[in-house]
């Protein structure tokens, strides 16, 4: 069965919203808070910047005072900036927007601090770290997809996971504070792989609801 809370385990588990049982969501938060989840990854999509549609912000604030954990919510949709506010009202403790969903990334990251969240940018596959370089001294969060963004249970993409190293030496050099997330293809193997790389939070989805993961 999934991990539960461990002084050993040394990265942070995000069990995503998108694996959970849409029909019986209190049990599947209760089974998140049983199996040591630190933070809850909520993917909200726009049918646009990816094919499906799936959680809005309704959602998230019907959710928010059931659970105490954190919410990191991932917009995977066009114009990010246009939904900032509403998804911060509705109980986002991180709000995440995708590198190349929007243009104006120095003003989107204030934006969301100035709405007392946590700003996080996120990459697809293709997208090289020296892209996002700019942005990294005004995020909390990065997070690295390790598949295409749209659809759950996608196999890990390997090379993709390479940035995790890049992301890690460069917050070393800069003295930057960001967390080093990664979404995608998560289970126990794949797990090690990106903790040895550097991440420190773990989104996982398929394999933490089907209880296969082990950390």
């Amino acid at each position: 069965m999934a991990s539960s809370k461990s002084e050993n385990r040394s990265v942070l588990l995000a069990p995503s919203l998108l694996s959970a049982d849409f029909f019986s969501l209190k049990e599947s938060f209760e089974y998140m808070e049983e199996k040591g989840a630190d933070w809850v990854h909520i993917d909200v999509m726009d049918g646009t910047f990816v094919p499906q549609i799936t959680f809005g912000q309704p959602v998230v604030k019907a959710l928010r005072p059931h659970s105490s954990l954190p919410f990191d919510v991932h917009l995977m949709v066009e114009h990010p900036e246009t939904q900032l506010e509403s998804f911060a009202a509705a109980g986002a403790d991180y709000i995440t927007v995708h590198w190349e969903a929007t243009v104006h990334h120095h003003r989107v990251m204030a934006a969301i601090h100035q709405l007392g969240k946590k700003a996080g940018i996120s990459i697809v596959p293709s997208i090289p770290v020296s892209a996002i370089e700019e942005i990294l001294p005004y995020v909390d969060l990065v997070l690295v997809m390790t598949v295409n963004p749209g659809f759950g249970g996608q196999e890990f993409i390997p090379r993709a996971a390479e940035k995790i190293s890049r992301l890690k030496k460069l917050r070393e050099e800069h003295g930057y504070s960001y967390l080093i997330s990664v979404d995608g293809g998560i289970n126990t193997e794949t797990a090690r792989f990106v903790t040895d790389k550097g991440a420190d939070i773990l989104v996982s989805g398929s394999s933490f609801f089907s209880g296969s993961l082990v950390l």
